[in-house]
């Protein structure tokens, strides 16, 4: 049995379609493909249902989700305290956030929790959502960080994370002064990798008589969406900590549509599972 096929099962259970988990693995569909038969080969039952529309889990495959996630952890965390025992690794903290958080709230949030002693080292690895969590399912990263909402919670099992709330965030729709009126209105739209996206969709999905929209055009970038608001090319539900400066400027405004503001909160996740000394220290100093 070999780890890289754990970490083929965790992107297709997540992602659903082996196209684009061969692309988050970085390998061609086939050879994708091949690891995820050895796997269930290794296993000895299907552990995905194959169709037109993508793949599913079996029941088989549910029940051994949650085990493969946590065995995955603990390989990484066995090699990682096994470094730090020996000397072979720095005292660095692994984060993963979202682009618009890593861009915006994450410099101003470290430099204030190190409350002027800087922290020895750190990493941070910026993109979607998606990703964001495969890093953290794989123990490659130890902290996760990103918007949060009641209605949607993460694609990993909770009672194997715990999550600290380090901020507040709030979705605006947003347009250019100078977008023309139109009936359905533009809008720019998330992708599905994106954290931000399952807020939209599950807020649209929750106001269904709201105005009517178009998509015109989809990224799962907020400084994408923001940089073609600013184009006029339609309304976006842009975080206030990024669109801050674009609103102040007169750049973007209000949507002209009544479309409701979107309360988040920014939260950062770890597995419950002991990180070791230096990155449970940080966990506990966070209050």
């Amino acid at each position: 049995m070999e780890l890289v096929w754990l970490e083929d099962f965790h992107v297709l259970a997540q992602s659903g379609n082996f196209s684009r988990a061969a692309e988050l693995r970085h390998v061609s569909q086939p050879a994708f493909s091949r690891r995820i038969r050895a796997f269930e080969s290794w296993i000895g039952a299907e552990l995905f249902e194959r169709s037109a529309q993508g793949a599913t889990l079996t029941e088989a495959g549910k029940s051994v989700l949650d085990n493969a996630s946590q065995l995955t952890r603990q390989l990484y965390q066995m090699r990682s305290e096994a470094r730090e025992i020996a000397g072979k690794a720095a005292r660095t903290l692994h984060f993963a956030a979202t682009h618009s958080l890593s861009f915006t709230f994450f410099p101003a949030w470290i430099r204030q929790v190190e409350g002027g002693a800087p922290i020895e080292g750190l990493s941070l690895h910026s993109d979607n959502m998606l990703e964001c969590e495969q890093q953290l399912l794989s123990a490659k990263v130890q902290f996760l960080i990103c918007h949060q909402h009641p209605g949607v919670p993460p694609r990993f099992a909770s009672q194997q994370f715990e999550s600290k709330v380090i901020g507040a965030d709030v979705l605006l729709a947003l347009h250019s002064a100078q977008l023309a009126p139109g009936d359905p209105a533009p809008f720019l739209a998330y992708t599905e990798e994106s954290g931000l996206g399952r807020i939209v969709a599950s807020h649209l999905a929750t106001h269904p008589t709201g105005p009517a929209l178009e998509t015109v055009f989809s990224s799962h970038l907020a400084a994408v969406l923001l940089s073609m608001a600013e184009q006029a090319k339609g309304i976006a539900w842009l975080p206030l900590s990024l669109a801050g400066g674009e609103v102040q400027a007169g750049r973007l405004v209000r949507s002209r549509v009544p479309l409701a503001d979107i309360d988040t909160e920014i939260r950062i996740f770890r597995a419950r599972t002991p990180l070791g000394r230096f990155a449970e220290a940080f966990w506990a100093g966070l209050g």
